[in-house]
């Protein structure tokens, strides 16, 4: 039986859950190739702590949640701070807006029904769904994830929001070599498809193209999908599609698994053709 991945060379981004997805492509017949573009350090209780007091004692009108790993960060650092009651105090007295699954289970671990949200993660499901609230001097207080999210920043301040940010971990740059390698089997055609699972990795990518002014060649080779681009979900196919990526191969079910099965059946169309 012809395996769909067979001899296929596939680049993988992050850097968790490497045993499984390897597996599955593996499984295949395809060809593993790890490059994580992220790294993720979580911020100390003092680092975040100012962020976390001012939103205790101020409050807010909106708090908006766009992940789930940093919202349980929040409520960890909250109450190594001695802060965890009075900080759950003022969630459940905000309206809360959530992005995506994971932030949602998490919430509703601790009893948070969220009064909007953006079931797909991306800004623009929370712009559809916040389009007609009116923010005007409104307290809008947004945990980041990882990075300062201008676009859905800009969006509560352009609807007259007061914006606090507060941000429990930061994504870190990754290994100049690994970026610069991926970009040359890129180039050369030395790997079939890229796994992205963040939108971080895209950014991670693409920053380091642009130093080398080669980011539109990057963009054009995954077009032609020369190498394929894959992504987990539709946040990091939005950060593709804002790179000028049309052709992304992006499941329906949010999972590393689903994308692997995605890229499959894209492979074996074009082994039938």
């Amino acid at each position: 039986m012809h395996k769909r991945l067979a001899g296929k060379k596939i680049a993988i981004c992050g850097s968790r859950k490497i045993e499984e997805i390897s597996q599955l492509i593996e499984n295949q017949g395809g060809i593993p190739l790890h490059r994580p573009l992220q790294g993720t350090v979580f911020l100390a209780e003092k680092e975040v702590e100012p962020d976390l007091v001012q939103f205790v004692e101020q409050g807010a009108d909106w708090v908006v949640f766009t992940t789930g790993m940093g919202t349980e960060k929040l409520v960890e650092l909250a109450e190594n701070l001695g802060l965890k009651e009075l900080f759950l105090k003022r969630v459940f007295e905000t309206k809360i807006a959530a992005r995506g699954y994971k932030t949602l289970a998490t919430l509703k671990k601790l009893g948070i029904v969220p009064t909007a949200v953006s079931e797909d993660g991306t800004t623009k499901g929370f712009s559809q769904t916040l389009g007609n609230v009116d923010f005007t001097n409104c307290k809008v207080m947004i945990q980041l994830h990882g990075e300062e999210a201008p676009v859905l920043t800009q969006f509560f301040k352009s609807k007259g929001a007061k914006v606090q940010k507060i941000l429990p971990y930061r994504h870190i740059e990754p290994k100049e070599e690994i970026v610069e390698s991926l970009l040359e089997e890129v180039l050369q055609s030395n790997c079939d498809a890229i796994c992205f699972t963040t939108a971080t990795q895209v950014h991670s990518l693409y920053n380091y193209a642009r130093k080398k002014g080669i980011h539109q060649e990057i963009s054009e080779i995954f077009h032609r999908q020369t190498v394929v681009a894959a992504a987990v979900g539709k946040v990091t196919a939005e950060a593709l599609k804002e790179e000028g990526v049309e052709n992304i191969i992006v499941p329906d079910l949010e999972r590393m698994g689903a994308m692997i099965i995605e890229l499959a059946k894209f492979y074996q169309k074009e082994y039938k053709k």
